[in-house]
């Protein structure tokens, strides 16, 4: 029998700032789980097809996926996520600064669950991770098999 490991949370975020917001309010609702932060997509990519305790080999998890990475779009580690019938279920929550209205029906298109344009002035931004530390606080999380 396989061991399942408890929920991981992955962020992929290359700015640094905006990485330790998102964790700040996250942990701010409640929220304990491991939140395994990658500032690019070719680490994200491996540690979620194929570390141990990825999801793809040993899910769940909820990944927030910034678009503009440094290596690759988001929108091509998105499609690779859901193109994969071990995590088709993976809910994916784009945090972007990215508000064009075709890049945000093409990441609905590619199956993204929640699309989150980041404001651009700190408070804002601020109490926009802080309301999507709530709504992680209270959402239904699919079954991967």
């Amino acid at each position: 029998m396989t061991e399942h490991y408890p929920l991981n949370i992955i962020m992929v975020e290359d700015d640094a700032g905006h990485a330790r917001l998102i964790e700040k309010n996250i942990r701010r609702a409640g929220i304990s789980n491991t939140i395994h932060h990658f500032t690019d997509g070719t680490t994200a990519l491996a540690y979620i097809f194929d570390a141990e305790e990825g999801p793809a080999r040993n899910g769940p998890a909820l990944i927030l996926l910034d678009l503009n990475l440094p290596d690759m779009s988001g929108t091509d580690i998105l499609k690779r996520i859901k193109d994969e019938p071990r995590l088709r279920r993976t809910p994916v929550v784009i945090l972007t600064t990215t508000d064009d209205k075709q890049e945000i029906q093409h990441c609905y298109d590619l199956g993204c669950n929640v699309y989150i344009t980041k404001p651009m002035n700190y408070e804002s931004f601020s109490d926009a991770i802080r309301r999507l530390g709530l709504f992680l606080s209270v959402i239904q999380m699919p079954d991967v098999n």
